[in-house]
């Protein structure tokens, strides 16, 4: 069942009208749509659909969380961090990516953990998804939110991949998997808080692993790729 949101786009904008309820009819690639909910703002979002995506075969699914962007509008901003990072690294999990543009401000805002909520609970009403196997991964503040999202609602994934973000000061009751990866050269996010918290988690008997990096900067969002893809491998024993 869909929740209660006024018009579910899972064609480009200016096709909505042509929309199919059945699951089956979902496009292969990847699509720039909206998602509006009665008195709250437009979610916009970027979500890949892989090809081997089967109604009859529930999908692994990852919530992919952007950088932060100057100013308030972050238009095109998951799209970007699905084509240029995300889309390429994780490709061989044949997962669905949601990407979502921030509503306001960081992603541990209110505005924005109501919104990544509604979208994650519209994905999940309308693809065929593996409940036990969503994960939450993000770049900069995408990674920062990937740390807030994982242990504020461990319940909603099994594993967090943060890239380049700061985590939290602890990781007292942290709960789910996680694998961090982070240059010691990152010049925005340090590099010792990540390094501190794995070995925090890792010492509490956590499912924790960091990937440290040298010579790449914060910037150079696509020099991350590589790390990442290792975390293709890493969510397969996860999801064992």
């Amino acid at each position: 069942m869909v929740m209660a949101y006024a018009i579910l786009s899972l064609l480009p904008i200016s096709a909505a009208a042509q929309v199919a309820d059945d699951p089956s009819e979902r496009v292969p690639g990847l699509q720039d749509l909206e998602l509006s909910r009665p008195d709250e703002p437009t979610i916009r979002y970027a979500i890949s659909i892989p090809r081997t995506y089967s109604a009859l075969t529930p999908a692994p699914l990852i919530l992919a969380l952007h950088f932060g962007v100057r100013g308030r509008d972050a238009a095109g901003a998951g799209a970007s961090v699905m084509r240029s990072l995300i889309g390429p690294a994780l490709e061989g999990l044949g997962a669905v990516i949601v990407a979502p543009d921030s509503v306001q401000g960081s992603w541990s805002s209110p505005e924005n953990e109501k919104a990544v909520t509604a979208l994650l609970d519209m994905v999940l009403a309308n693809y065929a998804i593996d409940k036990t196997k969503v994960a939450v991964t993000g770049y900069s503040m995408g990674g920062a939110g990937s740390w807030y999202f994982a242990e504020k609602f461990p319940e909603r994934f099994s594993a967090a991949i943060p890239v380049a973000g700061r985590p939290p000061a602890s990781a007292s009751g942290w709960r789910l998997p996680v694998l961090a990866i982070h240059s010691r050269d990152d010049q925005v996010a340090p590099f010792d808080p990540t390094e501190a918290r794995i070995a925090e988690l890792q010492k509490a008997g956590v499912n924790a692993k960091l990937i440290p990096l040298t010579g790449i900067t914060h910037y150079q969002t696509n020099r991350f790729r590589d790390a990442l893809r290792q975390a293709v491998p890493w969510l397969r024993e996860v999801w064992k």
